[in-house]
């Protein structure tokens, strides 16, 4: 079960995606941490956000539009009094970091190279806010901008996590690449609506929101395997994935570990039971983990 991602060994390649658990701690009731690959945090900002107003979860058909808008209590926060619980689950972290500037971005990769954790997971849906509020991850230059003055500063490896809404996501992957990323992580939400049929009212204040769960799928399998054959970093994929046959599908696919995400929201023992089946089935077959990894690439 064991895998080594860009020298970051992981006791299996099981990862909590970042917004669907917490920071660990919630899950300690259902199962311990410990047993994961790894977990990936609540995304951080430099400054603290309150967060979107209004509806911010809506139930779609296999799956649920959010529109939470990155709540958490900003950089210095976190690593006084989160990073350090986090620590001390047995397991590797990675902070999931966002900004609406290249500075923001800067500025709290200063901060957290004073932490011990195993990587930083850049965000790089934020909207860019100098440059009229497109999002850092829509067009290779700016990505590729945000990426290189982080790489410029930091000393932990950086995993880009990638937007399925750009349109060239291709291109934007190898333009990351090119500027140092250590890996990638994709696909984020994808851009959704709802309508409250009863209301005749958006749901959502801010119009639009993001769509994840296993409606993703096959769209993030895609993605993981056009960017798989693109480029030479490893690749996190994720979307959708309920069981350990997708975990496996989507290393087939071309990634070297997978992160599970809404599906934490509608079985809070998905990561013991993903794990526990992934065993279960490589020792009936009697593989290793890594027989599986870019098999269909």
């Amino acid at each position: 079960m064991e895998i080594n991602l860009a020298g970051i060994k992981l006791k299996n390649p099981i990862i909590m995606a970042s917004g669907t658990y917490g920071y660990g701690e919630e899950f300690k009731n259902f199962y311990e941490p410990k047993i994961l690959g790894a977990i990936s945090s609540k995304g951080i900002t430099r400054h603290p956000k309150r967060g979107n107003e209004g509806i911010r979860i809506w139930e779609t058909p296999s799956g649920i539009l959010n529109s939470i808008g990155l709540e958490n209590p900003g950089v210095e926060e976190f690593v006084k009094e989160k990073i350090h619980s986090m620590q001390k689950l047995g397991t590797e972290i990675f902070v999931n970091l966002g900004g609406n500037t290249i500075e923001e971005y800067i500025e709290s990769t200063k901060i957290l190279n004073n932490y011990e954790f195993a990587a930083i997971e850049l965000n790089i849906s934020c909207p860019n806010v100098k440059e009229g509020g497109m999002a850092f991850g829509m067009d290779k230059d700016s990505a590729a901008k945000v990426v290189r003055e982080v790489m410029k500063v930091t000393n932990k490896k950086v995993f880009v996590k990638l937007s399925p809404n750009a349109g060239d996501i291709v291109g934007i992957a190898k333009s990351v690449e090119a500027e140092g990323a250590t890996g990638l992580s994709l696909i984020n939400t994808i851009l959704g609506m709802a309508i409250d049929f009863d209301r005749e009212e958006i749901v959502f204040k801010n119009t639009y929101a993001g769509l994840s769960g296993a409606a993703v799928k096959p769209i993030a399998l895609r993605m993981v395997h056009q960017i798989a054959r693109a480029v030479d970093i490893p690749i996190i994929g994720m979307g959708g994935i309920t069981n350990y046959k997708d975990v496996l599908e989507f290393l087939m696919a071309g990634a070297t570990a997978v992160e599970i995400g809404t599906y934490n929201f509608m079985n809070p023992n998905a990561g013991a039971e993903i794990i526990s089946d992934l065993e279960k089935y490589l020792e009936e077959k009697n593989k290793n983990i890594r027989d599986y990894i870019k098999k269909l690439v």
